[in-house]
């Protein structure tokens, strides 16, 4: 049997990681938490978590490096695998507004190359009347709190997940059932400004929310697969199947 492939859980030293790394185990990958820049950059694929606030994870991502090694071995969606998880999928896009402080934090020397840009992960700006976080900037949007006027943010609980036209040719969905219940917990979300082309799957809970995205190679879900019974076991098989197929075609 061929060795399986590795899966790098990348630990931005938030929270419990080992619900991600049994379930990426089951679903038949080595699965390796790490927060070394250089066995993220080496990983067959790799997993961004969902734990903590968009500010707080870019900024250890940039000091440590993490987001350099996530851009360089992701290539644009033409590299290595990548699916992003709740927090996760939001760090992929441009921009969020979760836990920005008042007044920028004192800079610490930048770990990356590139890091000193003013479009640089982890950079605090102001537009429209607020101030922003960038995100790792891979896909077009921003990420923005839930409304709290109807229903009680955080959405906590098992919710659907609506397939778009796009999501029914990605191989993240392979084989998932239109309108399944998955286990979200979360308060921010993607706004309406990404790409509808890589909106893979809605949610509608306080307001319409892309709940899967897909760009190449690059993935992301807001629920929780690892939580979320069969049919997250499911997604994440899908997961290691499209890495595996990477594996292949780079080893060809």
């Amino acid at each position: 049997m061929a060795d399986k492939p590795v899966i790098v859980i990348v630990d931005y030293h938030k929270g419990n990681l080992s619900s991600m790394a049994r379930g990426l185990a089951r679903a038949g990958a080595e699965a390796q938490v790490t927060d070394d820049p250089e066995r993220i950059r080496a990983a067959d694929g790799i997993v961004l978590p969902g734990v903590g606030s968009f500010y707080d994870a870019i900024a250890f991502m940039r000091e440590s490096g993490q987001d350099r090694a996530v851009i360089d071995a992701v290539a644009g969606g033409a590299g290595a695998p990548f699916l992003g998880v709740c927090l996760g999928l939001q760090l992929l896009f441009e921009r969020g507004d979760e836990g920005v402080p008042d007044a920028p934090a004192p800079a610490a020397a930048p770990a990356s190359a590139g890091s000193d840009r003013r479009d640089a992960p982890g950079t605090v700006f102001e537009a429209e009347g607020k101030r922003w976080v960038r995100g790792l900037g891979l896909l077009k949007g921003s990420c923005t709190v839930l409304p709290a006027d109807r229903l009680k943010i955080p959405h906590v609980g098992w919710d659907q997940v609506h397939l778009t036209p796009a999501g029914l040719a990605c191989p993240l969905l392979d084989g998932f059932d239109e309108g399944a219940n998955l286990y979200f917990t979360h308060s921010y979300a993607l706004d309406g400004d990404a790409d509808a082309d890589d909106i893979a799957a809605r949610t509608f809970y306080a307001r319409a929310f892309g709940s899967v995205v897909w760009h190449g190679n690059i993935y992301g879900c807001q629920f929780h697969p690892e939580k979320s019974s069969a049919h997250g076991h499911r997604i994440l098989e899908n997961f290691v199947r499209i890495v595996e197929a990477r594996v292949k075609e780079v080893g060809a």
